[in-house]
């Protein structure tokens, strides 16, 4: 039996987040016909990722594959998940279910970011604040850092990284770092895949920096990202089968 991918999401009080993981969730399945494919969240939103698994377990499946929707490798995918994992696999003898890589920074995920941008105006004094979520975890926090210096490289003008929570530099320090290298003019990226409220608070507060702020939609409804679930399902399942070998 060809195992269902069950792709988890953080999960936000916001219906829009939900609703875009919903949509992802279509077009995968579009891309993959013939496979099971269920949506389900960490926290805050419904279904749970414990539920859907125990579900499966329920009708019959004894594997299943979580690919995990999250642009880093932190709290979320280094210890919140493990734990939901291990607690259904305790409940579900010989249930076998195998985690993904996280999305992380696919060069797919990275030129949809940077498409986002083909529409913003481009002005002399003009700079880009990659925005993210943010993380206590330093090393994807440098993953983002290390993003807005290869597109500085790229772009030809000056590019900081911003984070909406839990570490700096936040948006009006690194809309400051910018002002302070001749930047006037503002571009948002985007680096999450759904709308809510942390891309709400980034929007905000980069027009309070720049009333003219352009402000890059987040990337899940580009196909390339059904592409990348896609792929961290298929490399999961050769482990898997590489496990029974």
């Amino acid at each position: 039996m060809t195992p269902p991918l069950v792709a988890v999401a953080h999960g936000s009080r916001d219906a829009r987040s939900a609703a875009t993981v919903r949509a992802l969730m279509d077009v995968v399945r579009a891309q993959a016909p013939g496979l099971e494919v269920h949506e389900s969240f960490l926290d805050l939103s419904a279904p749970l990722v414990t539920d859907v698994l125990r579900g499966l377990y329920a009708s019959g499946h004894r594997t299943a594959v979580v690919v995990p929707l999250l642009l880093g490798s932190a709290f979320h995918a280094r210890v919140d998940l493990p734990a939901l994992i291990s607690s259904v696999v305790a409940e579900c003898p010989g249930f076998r279910i195998q985690v993904s890589d996280v999305l992380g920074a696919d060069p797919a995920l990275e030129a949809v970011a940077l498409d986002r941008l083909a529409s913003a105006p481009r002005r002399r004094g003009t700079g880009v604040l990659l925005s993210a979520v943010g993380s206590s975890n330093a090393a994807a926090n440098a993953v983002v850092a290390s993003l807005a210096a290869q597109w500085e490289e790229r772009l030809g003008i000056p590019v900081s990284e911003a984070f909406a929570s839990a570490t700096q530099p936040d948006i009006p320090t690194a809309a400051a770092r910018l002002r302070s290298r001749g930047v006037r003019h503002l571009i948002v990226a985007s680096w999450f895949l759904a709308p809510g409220r942390l891309p709400d608070r980034i929007a905000r507060l980069a027009r309070e920096a720049d009333p003219k702020a352009f402000i890059a939609n987040p990337l899940a409804d580009d196909p390339r990202v059904a592409d990348v679930v896609i792929s961290r399902y298929a490399s999961a399942v050769s482990g898997l089968l590489r496990q029974y070998a």
